[in-house]
């Protein structure tokens, strides 16, 4: 029986694009089952009346994934809540949530705040990526 992998994908909504590409990859590759638990640009999460409530929700959306996976490009590194989403995963839960960095495809450089917090770093490669996954759930239940 496959194993079925709750993903938390951290991204930029003004860079959806990358988010897009990402979800489009892992869901076109065999054998791999996943539930997607991020936060799409077009979700009423969005119309929350402040920051604080934002954030509470992001944290729910957060609470049943195996791991985060953050889009490690440089815009990473200017984001409040690519920052908040990274001590939230790495505090804010009974067991700390893994974070798998995806290099963005042909990108020169890097966000260091990701890659200093990234559990594993991993190409913009399909295969790469799933194995990334797979590697840290592997760790995180054994």
């Amino acid at each position: 029986m496959a194993r079925t992998f709750n993903l938390f994908i951290s991204h930029s909504w003004t860079y959806g694009d990358a988010y897009d590409r990402l979800v489009e990859l892992l869901n076109k590759k065999p054998y791999f089952s996943f539930k997607n638990y991020s936060v799409p640009k077009d979700d009423p999460i969005h119309k929350t009346p402040n920051d604080t409530l934002l954030y509470q929700s992001i944290k729910q959306q957060m609470r049943p994934s195996h791991i985060v996976i953050i889009l490690s490009g440089v815009y990473a590194t200017y984001s409040k809540w690519i920052n908040k989403e990274i001590r939230r995963a790495q505090t804010e839960f009974a067991t700390p949530k893994s974070i798998l960095a995806v290099e963005p495809w042909g990108a020169e450089r890097t966000s260091r705040v990701v890659c200093d917090n990234a559990d594993r770093i991993v190409k913009w490669n399909t295969d790469a990526i799933v194995d990334g996954i797979r590697a840290l759930v592997d760790e995180r239940l054994s």
